[in-house]
């Protein structure tokens, strides 16, 4: 069967995390706003695509790795499509030579943090494998709408405890019960996602002006300095 996509437009890519910080939920999330699964896959519901074992869906953790693929071509259909390899990796400490063993194929990796938990002992762990390997990684700060969520103490532990230069590319509008939506730092647009299509419709608008405009500014700013470290 002949190619449709160009090679240089696949991409293997992995995701990690500490247990329980939402790892396979984001997977599921992500097969359904690329339209491979018309339902939002529940892992304590046990009806998770990514974790097809009885033992996985009775215990509600992820042992061992599972890939599936799904095509993106953007939020607003704005690029040539690409085909991407989700690799979910389990996040229990008992298996992770399973992490091992995927991290060796992967282009990149998205590191799932609980903005409650922050960085844990798994995410250090799966952090420096990734490291050994040499792997790019993006980092996801999950459940901002959970009760003691806190965006920038997650952000210093990943530049602390991981060591990692993080920079913010997106940051919340709101925590907790007041969670509302995303700043994207490079368009400076606040993005809105619609409830009841599940946030499969959103809405981009200018920043409102109860954000912190100040912290804006600033996290613009460290965004625009470690570009130009970057490029120089």
């Amino acid at each position: 069967m002949a190619r449709t996509i160009p090679l240089e437009r696949y991409r293997n890519i992995g995701i990690m995390a500490h247990i329980d910080a939402g790892k396979t939920t984001t997977t599921e999330r992500v097969l359904f706003y690329t339209g491979i699964s018309h339902k939002l896959g529940e892992v304590h519901d046990g009806n998770a695509v990514m974790d097809w074992m009885e033992q996985e869906q009775e215990r509600g953790i992820t042992i061992t790795s599972a890939a599936t693929t799904c095509f993106w071509q953007g939020m607003e259909q704005q690029y040539p499509e690409h085909r991407i390899n989700i690799i979910d990796t389990p996040g229990h400490v008992d298996f992770t030579i399973e992490v091992e063993r995927s991290l060796r194929v992967l282009d990149g990796a998205v590191a799932v943090f609980c903005a409650v938990g922050g960085v844990e002992p798994q995410s250090e762990t799966v952090w420096r494998q990734a490291d050994r390997y040499g792997v790019p990684r993006l980092a996801f700060i999950n459940k901002m709408d959970r009760t003691g969520a806190d965006f920038e103490r997650v952000m210093g532990q990943i530049q602390q405890r991981l060591g990692a230069t993080a920079v913010a590319i997106q940051m919340p509008i709101g925590a907790e019960d007041g969670f509302q939506g995303v700043i994207d730092l490079v368009e400076m647009q606040a993005i809105y996602w619609d409830e009841e299509t599940n946030g499969t419709k959103f809405e981009r608008t200018t920043i409102p002006r109860r954000s912190n405009h100040g912290r804006v500014s600033c996290m613009k700013r460290c965004l625009k300095l470690q570009l130009r470290q970057v490029k120089s």
